[in-house]
């Protein structure tokens, strides 16, 4: 049996005027509420540790407790609270050290506090300094970062490399676009993730990195989207290309790349800030600010470099790029992979 045009559920109404939008806002208070309701239990949860890691801590600073009194308080715990999770003996140290990172309290206040456990255990384990791990806090709570791009970004030594790009941009932008500006670069650029030999050209480069945009994306930072590559302009009837162009949302300019493959050189500003003054006659809008460029290069004279930004009246940046991973032998042997991590938080079940 068919149903007729027009059926309606038993107990359905039409929706009155003003009930879509009405709905619209109750979902989002709802979901507003859920948020709140998250965090509320994550703030609890985080201050339930940090006591236990005080008295913990506290005890086993008197010396009247050692540490396998840890393997008896996991069982009783564990014992009396069956259903509840992170009493494992591996987590009862991360509170512990958790109290002891931050002894000072209420730590609700701190952006550690509005972050969960998992990402605690992150900063606890791969940071050393309490500096280190409020900056990459604040980070992943303003940028919403899991818990394992809080790794990838701690691994990368992401906030470690921002604004420090030689540039011109003091001198060449007004404040505070200039600080923005530079603080959206960083020195050196990370590549590995594309897996290529030291001595790749610059077309095998550029070809290998859009390829890879959503990693470049991530290694660029917030704010950055793509354009194109090898975009065309037209000067004087001759034609111009360039390697790679993007548009910063923050910054509300273009931001044009150019890779070089060898050493800086001084002739390469000059070209680049030709390319700048194209982009801002025939394609920026007047309400973009002035168009910043950026030359990434396999390695630079940082002296040559900053003389040969003194004399160009474009706002310019120089970066070195790495193509293979190159922390430290004795830093990397010091923080704990991921899937160490893993395992760790896996006992906490």
């Amino acid at each position: 049996m068919t149903r007729a045009s027009g059926y309606k559920p038993a107990g359905l109404e039409r929706r009155p005027p003003g009930y879509a939008e009405w709905l619209t806002d109750l979902k989002a208070r709802i979901h507003a509420a859920q948020q709140r309701a998250s965090l509320a239990v994550n703030r609890e949860l985080l201050l339930l540790y940090w006591q236990l890691g005080s008295d913990i801590r506290e005890r086993q600073v008197q010396g009247t407790w050692g540490d396998g009194i840890l393997d008896q308080v996991s069982v009783d715990l564990r014992s009396a609270f069956p259903d509840m999770k992170g009493f494992s003996r591996s987590n009862l140290k991360y509170m512990r050290a958790f109290a002891e990172a931050w002894p000072d309290f209420p730590i609700g206040q701190q952006p550690v506090g509005q972050l969960p456990w998992g990402h605690n255990l992150v900063l606890l384990t791969k940071l050393k300094s309490v500096e280190a791990r409020l900056a990459y806090a604040q980070r992943a709570l303003a940028h919403g970062w899991s818990r394992n791009m809080l790794t990838l970004h701690i691994e990368q030594r992401t906030l470690e490399r921002e604004g420090k790009a030689l540039t011109n941009f003091d001198q060449r932008l007004p404040k505070p676009q200039s600080d923005l500006a530079r603080e959206s670069l960083k020195d050196p650029y990370r590549f590995d993730f594309l897996r290529m030999a030291a001595d790749a050209t610059e077309r095998d480069l550029e070809s290998a990195l859009v390829k890879h945009m959503t990693q470049f994306l991530l290694e660029l930072g917030a704010g950055f989207a793509f354009v194109g590559r090898q975009i065309h302009l037209e000067v004087g009837g001759e034609d111009f290309y360039l390697d790679l162009l993007f548009y910063h949302l923050k910054l509300h300019v273009y931001v044009v790349i150019e890779l070089k493959a060898g050493d800086f050189k001084p002739e390469y500003t000059g070209k680049l800030g030709f390319y700048l003054t194209t982009v801002d006659e025939q394609v920026k809008a007047p309400e973009d600010g002035p168009t910043i460029g950026l030359l990434l290069c396999k390695s630079k004279n940082r002296v040559v470099a900053e003389y040969a930004l003194r004399d160009t009246n474009k706002p310019i940046g120089v970066a070195e790029y790495q193509l293979v991973a190159s922390l430290p032998e004795e830093l990397e042997a010091s923080l704990p992979s991921i899937e160490q991590i893993e395992r760790e938080l896996e006992k906490m079940e």
